[in-house]
């Protein structure tokens, strides 16, 4: 099998622009949405929304490579990165290096991308990392770089990349692209197709020993941010953990032709409900904050604290909805307390009730979508 990059077109992707000005359109105007919610949140309220979504985002492109990060601690060390109080918590290299990086791309989106910019990016993600040799440069070892899965005697390989030797003359071509697509260059790209494209093309070169699928949806996220001349808050990372399995079959297809039509149409409908997320995660923001000062000094103490406890689920709630089971959990009510106080909170209008007796279920009244 020969792989794009041993193709002789390649890195020349062909592929037809024209299927994507339906959805570049909607990105543009999503962003203009997102960008009216968020002066619908106060200072406060928009700086820890800014805060949680960005380190949300580190944790989940982690999570996508089988790396687990604790959010708390990668929001809190963002937090300080940012210049933002934060609460003393300890985060791990690994966590705080993640959190470094996240808060670089948003400093510098609309720096031009370099070398020097990548090795500073993979030394805060290999942070305390002992396992690889190469940290903050390129890969040089001559060994084939190779995706595989299955068991050592019979591995199955997903992906080869350009050999070491390769790298820098690849990457030298893909930064001057990258570049020179940017919003007012010589050769400016649309968004989602100059973000797709990116991504694609980084992941082919795979320059480092590790941390590339990472380090790569950052360039995706850069991207983005640079098309609309502000920090991205797209909730890319956690949309692709999402349909984690398609992404890698879609990557896994684009690395055997430099015809992309499929990876553009696949990525930037990715991008498209990334963006539908945000906006209902700021909505849904936006309505809590009118909720609870529509209840205020209506509630006991009980049920401010149950509701607090859904709003920390986000915009998709619990699964399945609450229940008066959930509630005394929660609330360390009896069972008689915690009827009276469900019907309490329905009555308000802070709770839906679908169900009847033991079936019931609540949910808040509040509407986070289109």
């Amino acid at each position: 099998m020969l792989w794009n990059w041993q193709l002789p077109d390649w890195p020349k992707f062909q592929y037809d622009a024209a299927r994507l000005q339906s959805a570049e359109a909607q990105f543009l105007k999503g962003a203009g949405i997102v960008v009216g919610a968020l002066h619908h949140l106060d200072g406060d309220a928009r700086q820890g929304f800014t805060i949680e979504l960005i380190s949300q985002e580190m944790v989940d492109s982690s999570a996508i490579e089988g790396e687990v990060l604790d959010r708390a601690s990668v929001q809190s060390s963002l937090a300080r990165q940012l210049g933002f109080a934060s609460d003393p918590r300890k985060a791990n290299a690994a966590e705080a290096g993640a959190a470094e990086l996240m808060a670089d791309l948003y400093r510098s989106y609309a720096d031009p991308l370099e070398d020097q910019k990548l090795f500073d990016w993979h030394s805060m993600l290999m942070k305390g990392d002992r396992h690889i040799k190469e940290i903050g440069a390129y890969r040089t070892h001559a060994d084939e770089m190779q995706i595989v899965s299955g068991a050592l005697h019979a591995p199955r390989v997903h992906f080869e990349a350009p050999p070491s030797a390769s790298v820098p003359a690849e990457m030298h071509r893909f930064l001057q692209w990258f570049n020179d697509s940017a919003p007012g260059a010589a050769a400016s790209m649309p968004a989602i197709l100059r973000a797709a494209i990116a991504h694609l093309w980084f992941e082919t070169i795979h320059p480092f020993e590790d941390g590339n699928g990472r380090i790569g949806r950052a360039i995706a996220e850069k991207a983005l941010a640079q098309s609309l001349e502000a920090p991205t808050l797209t909730a890319l990372a956690e949309t692709i953990k999402r349909h984690r399995k398609a992404y890698y079959a879609e990557l896994h297809q684009a690395s055997q032709t430099n015809h992309i039509d499929q990876w553009l149409i696949w990525f930037a409908d990715i991008v498209l409900e990334a963006q539908k997320r945000t906006i209902q995660k700021i909505r849904f923001l936006v309505e809590k904050a009118k909720l609870l000062e529509r209840v205020r000094e209506k509630i006991n103490s009980r049920q401010e604290k149950a509701l607090l406890r859904m709003f920390a689920e986000g915009p998709d709630g619990f699964r399945g909805g609450l229940s008066a089971g959930n509630y005394q959990t929660i609330t360390s009510a009896t069972s008689a307390t915690a009827t009276r106080d469900l019907a309490e909170l329905v009555e308000l209008g802070a709770l839906v009730r679908q169900g009847e007796r033991r079936y019931a279920r609540y949910r808040l009244a509040i509407n986070s979508g289109d």
